[in-house]
């Protein structure tokens, strides 16, 4: 493990005011984004809109690294450059998720386990040596009338930390992802409570099996109300129970706090992180984003699959890539 290494990625990844482009969308995923806009999906198609989005000029402006799916960490352009090159060339990191997926949890109907452990030492060896440096993993929290349980949040915390010790020794920085899904009818309060209860377990894994903090990245949801509640709380709000909730449970060393946009529209997810920022920044931890759909959902609508339509789905992505990067420094129009 070179912590000098994984200290500086980490920093590197939240530098400058920029965040990361979620862009590691499983097979399974990424047909039901097509699907939206009637696009067959072929690896051919898959590599052609990834590059599309890779090419963006000036992309590194904004965006400091890019998680990819196995798929596209392996797969070259149609000029024969590896996709990962095409980001290096924009000064951008490529990263990796390593997860299989959220599975059923045995002995508690409605919960899941996040596994891909087995055999996660030799990936990440293969992973590094294709020119990734920073992994995600992705944990699944679900609220509802008698969830979570502390079961299903122990199970999940000490999976998130298990794979970033791995990562760490084998020279990734671990993106720890633990997601309070916004789904459901629940009141902002039942989010920042199971978000409390996740993170606090999660830290407690992380320091228990010797996870350098200085080395990762968290990538949790934000405080926000469920996404059929009657009574959703505004951007003040959602920023001022966040930030207070990430206060109490993450510890000052971690560099850099990267949120997922978890459902939340292109614009709430820009307008939710430029409110954090400019009312409660600067904080021990930079601010940032990771954001899958939030960045591609207009460009993915533009390109619809065609050549011709590239250089729109390119200026569709930098200008909410701009945005976010904006709302990083609190100061998004």
């Amino acid at each position: 493990m070179n912590l000098d290494v994984l200290k500086a990625t980490a920093l590197e990844m939240v530098s400058d005011n920029r965040g990361l482009l979620a862009a590691d969308e499983s097979t399974g995923t990424i047909k039901k984004r097509f699907d939206t806009i009637n696009v067959e999906s072929t690896e051919d198609k898959r590599r052609d809109y990834r590059e599309m989005l890779f090419r963006a000029e000036g992309l590194g402006q904004f965006i400091s690294g890019t998680i990819l799916f196995d798929e596209t960490l392996r797969q070259s352009a149609k000029d024969g450059t590896r996709l990962a090159d095409l980001l290096k060339s924009q000064n951008i990191i490529p990263g990796i998720k390593v997860d299989t997926g959220a599975k059923p949890l045995a002995g508690s109907e409605g919960e899941t386990v996040t596994e891909g452990l087995d055999g996660l030492t030799e990936r990440v060896a293969e992973y590094v040596g294709l020119g990734a440096r920073f992994a995600k993993w992705r944990a699944v929290i679900n609220i509802a009338d008698d969830k979570p349980t502390d079961y299903a949040i122990r199970v999940n915390a000490h999976g998130l930390a298990r794979y970033a010790r791995i990562c760490q020794e084998g020279g990734l920085v671990p993106i720890v992802e633990p997601e309070v899904l916004m789904d459901g009818s629940h009141e902002i309060d039942a989010c920042k409570a199971a978000t409390e209860r996740t993170l606090n377990a999660v830290f407690e894994e992380l320091f228990q099996q010797g996870v350098v903090l200085e080395g990762m990245i968290l990538k949790p949801n934000m405080v926000i109300s469920g996404s059929d509640c009657s009574a959703q709380a505004d951007a003040d709000t959602i920023a001022r129970m966040t930030v207070e909730t990430l206060r109490r449970c993450v510890p000052a060393a971690v560099p850099g706090i990267m949120f997922l946009s978890g459902g939340q529209t292109e614009e709430e997810a820009t307008i939710n992180l430029n409110a954090m920022n400019q009312k409660y920044g600067p904080q021990p931890w930079a601010l940032s984003y990771s954001y899958g759909r939030a960045l591609q959902a207009g460009a993915l609508k533009a390109w619809v699959g065609k050549d011709e339509n590239e250089g729109a789905a390119q200026e569709v992505l930098l200008t909410r890539s701009r945005a976010n990067s904006a709302a990083c420094a609190g100061k998004a129009a």
